[in-house]
Parts: structure tokens; C-alpha cells; sequence
């Protein structure tokens, strides 16, 4: 699959859930659940012990059903080794030059970490097919209506205080999609084994997703 196939199903699925996996086989099974539920966007982030081996393996059982990804890039040899595992596309949650240029370099869609104006437009200008918008619990989707003043043509992607309950209000505000992680996938339901009421939690999410989408996109 191409980059721009990619970019415009990340785009399409509008959900991604940022997954920061206790262990390897805990994660396995909070991807299933969250599969199961609907959730079609998936990013192991490598705060997940043994990440790279964890993206092989849901590569294999997966393949093209999901759009798999790796997140938390904060060393540029991460990103040859995500490539090799399997994942699609490439999030760092900062914006730094060296890593930058790195994650181009490979010709998977990426999403640079980014939150005040500047950082905003450098991470733009350095290549990120798609503004990852961090931490987006300190600023809200009033924020995102705010950059889209100057900045219209950045796409912008929101991780960090996005729940179900307020995913309208940032699509409303413009974003092309969303990261959910403990509000998705909330990490005690996780070390409790519940992984039925994640699958639920999935299913209500991707349900307000839609909807949303639905009513604001362009």
C-alpha cells in the first residue's frame, strides 16, 4: 500500500488507539479487544516492552484488516526497526530535526509531535504528512479552531484528552482524526482482564467517530 492510500485511510478510520502496552501479551490482547470493537487504527507505542516484536506479530495476524503503526519514536534507529516489523505509519510525539528527517526518509506516512504555533509549522515543514497535535489535554479543540486561522492546510491530529465524550467537539474544531489511549483502553480494565468491556468502550467509540465525521468532514 502507498503512502498516500494510507495517509487518506488514516484519514477515513479517523481513530487511532495509542496503545502503551504493560507487557507483549497483555497488548495482544488489548488489540484484540479493541479489533473486535471496531477499532481499526492501531498504534504500539514503544513505551510497550518489546514493541518492535509486538508489531511483527499483529502484522502477521492482521495484515491489511488494520492500519498498524508505531508511536512514541524518540531514537532514529526505531524507525528502520519499526519499518521491518511491519508498521505502516510512524508517530513521534516531539519535534526534533535529526529524528525528523529519519522518519521520511522511509516513505511511510508520519506524524510529528507538536503543540505551540511553531512547533506546529516547523514539524509541518519538515516533512509530517500529519500534525500530531500533544498533549492535547492542555489545550482542547478551541485551540484547533484557533491554528486553523493561520495554518488551513495542516492537518491536524489530537492525542491526549480525547475521549468519547468530546471527540465531536474536536472534529467540529477541524482535526482529521483523533489518538485515544487510556480513555480507549483504560489500563486497570487491562490488569483486571476485561478485555469485554474495552471491546465495548471500542465500539462506542467508533460510533461517536463516525457520527462525527460524518457531520463535519469536508
Amino acid at each position: 500500500m502507498d503512502k498516500k492510500k494510507v495517509l487518506d485511510e488514516l484519514k477515513q478510520i479517523g481513530l487511532v488507539a495509542v496503545i502503551r502496552g504493560p507487557s507483549p501479551d497483555l497488548t495482544l490482547k488489548m488489540v484484540d479487544a479493541l479489533v473486535k470493537g471496531g477499532v481499526k487504527g492501531i498504534e504500539i507505542t514503544y513505551s510497550t516492552p518489546n514493541a518492535a516484536a509486538v508489531v511483527k506479530i499483529l502484522s502477521e495476524k492482521f495484515g491489511d484488516s488494520i492500519l498498524l503503526g508505531t508511536g512514541t519514536l524518540t531514537h532514529p534507529d526505531q524507525v528502520e526497526e519499526s519499518k521491518l516489523a511491519g508498521a505502516r505509519f510512524l508517530v513521534s510525539p516531539m519535534c526534533e530535526p535529526i529524528l525528523a528527517k529519519k522518519m521520511v526518509e522511509p516513505g511511510l506516512p508520519i506524524m510529528i509531535g507538536a503543540l505551540t504555533p511553531t512547533e506546529i509549522f516547523t514539524a509541518f515543514n519538515m516533512g509530517s504528512d500529519i500534525v500530531k497535535l500533544f498533549p492535547g489535554s492542555v489545550v482542547g479543540p478551541g485551540y484547533v479552531k484557533a491554528l486553523k486561522g493561520p495554518f488551513p492546510a495542516i492537518p491536524l491530529f489530537p492525542t491526549g484528552g480525547v475521549s468519547a465524550l468530546n471527540a465531536e467537539e474536536w472534529f467540529a474544531a477541524g482535526v482529521v482524526g483523533v489518538g485515544a489511549g487510556s480513555e480507549l483502553c483504560p489500563i486497570n480494565l487491562v490488569k483486571e482482564n476485561r478485555f469485554e468491556e474495552i471491546t465495548q468502550k471500542a465500539v462506542e467509540f467508533v460510533h461517536v467517530v463516525e457520527n462525527a465525521k460524518a457531520k463535519y468532514s469536508k
